[in-house]
C-alpha cells in the first residue's frame, strides 16, 4: 500500500512548481501518494499543466495561507493557523498522512512541527539531521544544521543521542558496529573549543554510545566519524560551506576539462565517472534534513529546492516512515536506560 506523504506546496522561491514537478516525479518512480497542501487556485492551474499528473495518486489538500522567509517563526505560527505548514503538519498528526514535506521557513516548520505534533519524550529541541556523503564511500550525518542557533549542552547531547539511533536505523545493520559520534570543534583535544562545546564534551562521555571525542571540519568528509554533533549555528554554516565548495569544484572542474582538445577528449571517455561524481556531491540528492525528535515524520528542504530535490525529499520521508525510526529513537532511548533530569541524559543505575 503506497504511503502517503503530504507536501508544502507553497514552501519553495519558485512555488509551487518545484513541489508539483517533484511531486509527479515522485509519485511516478516510488510507492507514494502524494498530498499538495496549499492555495488550490494556485495549486490547481499548475497541476493542469502536467498531463499525466490527472493517472498518478496526486491530491491537492487547500490551505489559505502561507508563512513567508521573512516571517518571524513564533509569530506566523500562531497568527496563520491555516498556513500551508501547519495544514500538513495536521495531516500527519491525524493519520491523513505517515509523514511532511517543507521547503519553507525552517524555524517555522519547527515551530509549526513542535506546536502540532509534539516532541519525543525527554527531547527538549528537535534538531535538522543532514547526510554527507564520505570518502571512504559511505555516508555522514551532522546534527544540527539550523533548527536551533542557540543551544545549551543539554541540547547537543540530546542530538547525540538522537543521531546515533538515527544512522543505525537507516544506515547500519545489526551486524555493524555502534556508530562513531564526534563533537565538532577547533580541535580534537578535549580542552579546545568554546564553553558550549566543553561542557558538552562531559557530558557526551558518561553515555552508553561511541563517543570517539572531538572532530574538526575535515572530518565531516573523512569517513572517521558517522554521527557528528554540532549546534545549529555552526552546522547551518558548514552546510553552506560544503554547498558553496561543492558548486565551485564542478565548475573548476568543467574549467579545466574545456581548457584543450586533449582534455575534452578525456572528459568524454570518463563521462560516467564524472556524472557519478556529480551525483555523489549533489545535495538535491539527499532530498531534505530530518527534523528529529519530534512526534511525526518532517523533512526540511531548502527554499531553492528545484523539482529532484522534492522529489528526493518525498522519497526519504517515506524510507523515514518505512524505517519506523522515531519509534526505534524512543526505544532505544528507552532500552539504553536513559533518564532525563532538567534535560540532561545519564545512564539510569
Amino acid at each position: 500500500m503506497p504511503i502517503t506523504i503530504a507536501v508544502d506546496a507553497m514552501g519553495t522561491d519558485g512555488a509551487p512548481r518545484p513541489e508539483v514537478e517533484g511531486a509527479i516525479l515522485a509519485a511516478r518512480e516510488y510507492d507514494v501518494r502524494v498530498l499538495l497542501v496549499g492555495r488550490e487556485d494556485v495549486l490547481r492551474p499548475e497541476l493542469k499543466h502536467h498531463h499525466a499528473a490527472s493517472s498518478l495518486p496526486i491530491e491537492i489538500v487547500p490551505a489559505s495561507e502561507v508563512i513567508t522567509m521573512d516571517e518571524k517563526a513564533a509569530q506566523a505560527v500562531r497568527s496563520k493557523r491555516d498556513s500551508s505548514m501547519r495544514v500538513g503538519c495536521r495531516l500527519v498528526r491525524d493519520g491523513k498522512a505517515a509523514g511532511f514535506v517543507s521547503a519553507g521557513n525552517t524555524g517555522a516548520a519547527m515551530a509549526t512541527a513542535k506546536v502540532v505534533l509534539g516532541s519525543l519524550p525527554g527531547v527538549d529541541r528537535p534538531a535538522l539531521a543532514q547526510v554527507f556523503p564520505t570518502s571512504t564511500g559511505g555516508a555522514s550525518i551532522m546534527l544540527d544544521v539550523g533548527a536551533n542557533v542557540d543551544t545549551k549542552p543539554q541540547n547537543l547531547q540530546q542530538f547525540a543521542i538522537m543521531g546515533d539511533m538515527y544512522f543505525r536505523a537507516i544506515f547500519c545493520d545489526s551486524s555493524q558496529r555502534q556508530p562513531r559520534v564526534g563533537l565538532l570543534s577547533i580541535g580534537e583535544e578535549e580542552s579546545k573549543g568554546n564553553e558550549l562545546t566543553r561542557e558538552t564534551f562531559k557530558l557526551l562521555k558518561q553515555l552508553p554510545l561511541n563517543f570517539i571525542g572531538n572532530v574538526e571540519g575535515r572530518d565531516v568528509y573523512s569517513g572517521s566519524v558517522e554521527v557528528i554533533v554540532c549546534d545549529g549555528f555552526v552546522g547551518n554554516v558548514a552546510l553552506k560551506v560544503s554547498e558553496g565548495m561543492v558548486r565551485a569544484v564542478r565548475a573548476i572542474l568543467k574549467q579545466s576539462l574545456q581548457a584543450s582538445f586533449m582534455r575534452k577528449t578525456g572528459a568524454m571517455l570518463a563521462r560516467g565517472a564524472f556524472k557519478d561524481f556529480k551525483k555523489r556531491l549533489d545535495y538535491t540528492e539527499y532530498g531534505g534534513a530530518p527534523l528529529i525528535g519530534v512526534k511525526g515524520v518532517v523533512i526540511v528542504c531548502h527554499g531553492s529546492s528545484n523539482a529532484n530535490a522534492i522529489k528526493n525529499a518525498i522519497r526519504v520521508a517515506a524510507e523515514f516512515v518505512r524505517a519506523g525510526v522515531n519509534q526505534k529513537i524512543a526505544e532505544q532511548i528507552h532500552a539504553a536506560g536513559l533518564e532525563f533530569s532538567n534535560g540532561v541524559a545519564k545512564a539510569a543505575n
